[in-house]
């Protein structure tokens, strides 16, 4: 049975907190795919294709095509950043895309300019940010976030909003009194409790106003009692968190193909090398550490060493991240991964991904602010963990533990947009075909 969608009309206005170079790089991309000069390559909702009835009945259309999501030509673009460049500015700082396709676009991009950004240099303490609010309390700081929403909104005409979070890593600390109820972290925002970070100032504005929000980081920012509380409050969909793109990409999907074959591992040694903003960041230890806990949860959530002790209960997995300036966001990782097979006898496996950080990011904004946006016109408020196919760290119901196996995410997803549009679900059991052919002739 279709569930009720409403269509996508107006314009979707797309709020960005971090115009750097993962936010630049999507915005840059996606007004040179609405002028045909590129195509939008990694980008599931646009480019991926969704099966349909029985795999016999050849019907797979593209997902853009079979569910109504927003047009790209009707995404108006914006956010805050630290610095006061203009995007097209930032984009050439960032040094993602070359300057001919960024010249190209210039006009679009030099057009949206930064929102002074709510910030605060404890959460992130190799920024030094110049293009800052001031306020006396929090819940005034939120309150001006609350008012740039609005404000946009207007001059844009946009008859919906999301955000997604693509601003730096906030430095690691854990769940609090403050968080445990919207009620105790309204009081912390009124008190300027310190252990609100910025990321939770821009989340609890968006889902104040209804705005959907997903967390493009390993900051705990709506990973929390008192957020959770609000989406369902406002009927807003809420999604988290860190976005899935080079190490840890690889990590969810050659992992579930060693588990499924029942192949040993003894260690998992991961090292990377990066020199954009996002890596001046990590360089302090504390900022680390929060991208260190979501990537080191993905091995264990997929081998499960309590339940596979003979294959997994020695793993030891080891993430290091190093600030490199000379690669810029052109990030390097290697992974040495000790593996065992068949009477213990041992092997290895040696991977060196040159990935582009944010070219491997961008799509992943596109699809979250899509598929967003359709969770909110669907009715789906609260925790989106059927998005889990985009995070290294998924946000689930508490009791619920993330699924990080790639490919029964994918499954997920898709059964979840098949569920919305009244198609049959796919379990691909394809018993069916083969008892027909044991009928007696």
């Amino acid at each position: 049975m279709k569930q009720h969608v409403t269509e996508p009309d107006g314009k979707l206005g797309v709020l960005l907190p971090g115009l750097g170079a993962v936010a630049t790089t999507l915005i840059a991309g996606v007004e040179a795919i609405k002028k045909g000069l590129s195509q939008p390559i990694g980008s599931l909702t646009q480019m991926g294709n969704i099966r349909l009835g029985k795999p016999t009945d050849n019907n797979r259309p593209r997902i853009k095509d079979f569910i109504p999501l927003a047009n790209l030509d009707d995404l108006v673009f914006g956010g805050w950043d630290v610095y006061s460049d203009n995007v097209y500015e930032a984009a050439v700082n960032a040094k993602v895309l070359e300057p001919g396709l960024l010249n190209a676009v210039r006009a679009e991009l030099e057009a949206i300019v930064p929102m002074k950004a709510a910030f605060d240099k404890r959460y992130a303490k190799n920024l030094d940010g110049t293009h800052v609010k001031r306020a006396d309390t929090l819940y005034e700081l939120a309150q001006a976030v609350m008012d740039d929403i609005e404000q946009f909104k207007a001059k844009n005409n946009c008859s919906r909003l999301v955000m997604v979070w693509c601003g730096s890593t906030e430095i690691y600390f854990e769940e609090s009194s403050v968080h445990a109820s919207l009620a105790q972290f309204e009081e912390g925002l009124r008190n300027n409790d310190p252990a609100i970070a910025p990321s939770m100032i821009y989340a609890y504005a968006a889902l104040k106003m209804g705005v959907p929000f997903a967390n493009g980081a390993p900051n705990l920012t709506v990973d929390i009692p008192a957020m959770v509380e609000l989406a369902y409050l406002t009927n807003t969909p809420i999604a988290g968190k860190d976005f899935k793109t080079g190490q840890t990409l690889m990590k969810t999907i050659l992992a579930p193909g060693l588990n499924a074959r029942a192949l040993g591992v003894k260690g998992w040694f991961s090292t990377n090398i990066l020199g954009n903003r996002d890596g001046l960041v990590l360089d302090d230890p504390d900022n680390f550490k929060t991208k260190e806990v979501s990537k080191l949860s993905v091995l264990d959530e997929i081998f499960q060493p309590d339940q596979n002790p003979e294959l997994y209960s020695e793993l030891y997995h080891k993430v290091r991240i190093n600030y490199y300036p000379p690669h810029g966001d052109n990030k390097e990782s290697w992974d040495n991964i000790d593996i065992f097979g068949w009477l213990g006898y041992e092997m290895q496996i040696k991977i060196n991904f040159l990935c582009r950080d944010s070219i491997l990011a961008a799509p992943l904004v596109l699809d979250l602010a899509l598929f967003m946006d359709l969770s909110k016109r669907a009715g789906m408020s609260g925790i989106q963990e059927w998005l889990s196919f985009y995070f290294k760290s998924p946000q689930t119901a508490p009791e619920l533990a993330p699924e990080h196996d790639i490919f029964k995410q994918l499954t997920k997803l898709e059964n979840t947009l098949r569920y919305l549009m009244g198609e049959d679900l796919v379990s691909h059991l394809g018993l069916e075909y083969y008892e027909d052919l044991a009928q007696p002739v």
